[in-house]
């Protein structure tokens, strides 16, 4: 969680000197439910992500270089600088690909279910989308896909409360939106996704249905983001939350939550916990050093990678 935390707040500043190009989501706040969700899975299994996807990526496994190196858009990124935040993608480490597309995600996940269960292993794929995305047909494509046909799929919603600016309670008419798996016949539950361990011990136990063939299951994760939409949100959202509200959740960021019961149930010090603070502090300040240090594509390049081509036309 530290390394999403202090990796997000570094390109808020990198961002805000003009280091990085286009638009970034930060992941602020939202730190458990990647950690949590990525921690119940292993290496070979498979996540799928979305436009406020750092986290996601991280929490999977991601080396912070690689990603930092992606975001300024160097050569020495996970995609070679050509996907820059919304669109990293690590096949090495399950990371089938993220999307600025709201709900891209979702029936992605169950061709990556299908794809298991074809191929008769016990991986299990993650799909991260968030409140907004709930409302797509997307979601319910792939949804109704996915239990139809028992796909090995956890469906993780990360409900932020606002789609953009739009209140969930506003677009929404249910206080739990996983609710609707009953339309499904989905296995579901709705989680405090400022607890790293709920969401741990949640996603491990609808992994384990999945790698029984039992099928999918959706977790809602009722979680907060600590900064706008993106930044360059006026006062990180505070034109369309009140900031009592915003103060209320920041009084359970998820860090502080875990490390007070690191502190009181495992007897961890305040001294390790500054240590592991500094070391990584250190290891964002390397991944930062690598990214400016790292070579741009070249202008020639510039059509390389691309899996379409133009067929030649021949005029009269």
């Amino acid at each position: 969680m530290l390394r999403i935390r202090y990796f997000e707040e570094r390109l808020a500043e990198e961002s805000a000197q003009g280091n990085i190009p286009g638009l970034l989501h930060l992941y602020v706040g939202e730190e458990a439910v990647a950690v949590g969700a990525c921690a119940a899975l292993r290496k070979e299994d498979y996540i799928t992500s979305t436009h406020r996807g750092h986290g996601h990526c991280i929490a999977k496994g991601g080396d912070l270089r690689r990603m930092m190196a992606e975001l300024f858009a160097k050569e020495t990124g996970y995609c070679k600088g050509r996907g820059g935040s919304m669109h990293i993608a690590a096949p090495e480490i399950g990371i089938v690909g993220c999307s600025a597309i709201a709900g891209a995600g979702i029936p992605i996940a169950a061709g990556v279910g299908l794809s298991i269960k074809m191929r008769g292993t016990d991986q299990v794929c993650v799909s991260f989308f968030g409140d907004g995305a709930s409302n797509t047909g997307a979601f319910h494509e792939g949804m109704n896909l996915a239990a139809v046909w028992k796909l090995p799929v956890i469906y993780v919603l990360e409900n932020n409360m606002y789609a953009i600016s739009v209140a969930a309670s506003r677009s929404t008419n249910l206080k739990n939106i996983s609710d609707r798996a009953t339309a499904y016949g989905m296995a579901s539950e709705t989680v405090d996704g400022m607890d790293l361990i709920a969401v741990y011990r949640s996603v491990s136990d609808a992994a384990a249905r999945a790698r029984r063939g039992e099928g999918p299951t959706i977790i809602e994760c009722k979680t907060y983001r600590f900064r706008g939409h993106h930044e360059g949100d006026p006062k990180k959202g505070e034109t369309y939350r009140t900031r009592k509200e915003m103060e209320d959740w920041q009084r359970q960021d998820p860090i502080l939550r875990f490390a007070n019961n690191l502190i009181k149930d495992y007897k961890i010090t305040e001294d390790e916990l500054d240590r592991f603070k500094q070391e990584t502090l250190n290891e964002v300040d390397d991944a930062v050093k690598f990214a400016k240090e790292s070579p741009s594509p070249r202008p020639e390049d510039a059509s390389l990678y691309l899996f379409a081509s133009q067929e030649e036309s021949h005029g009269e």
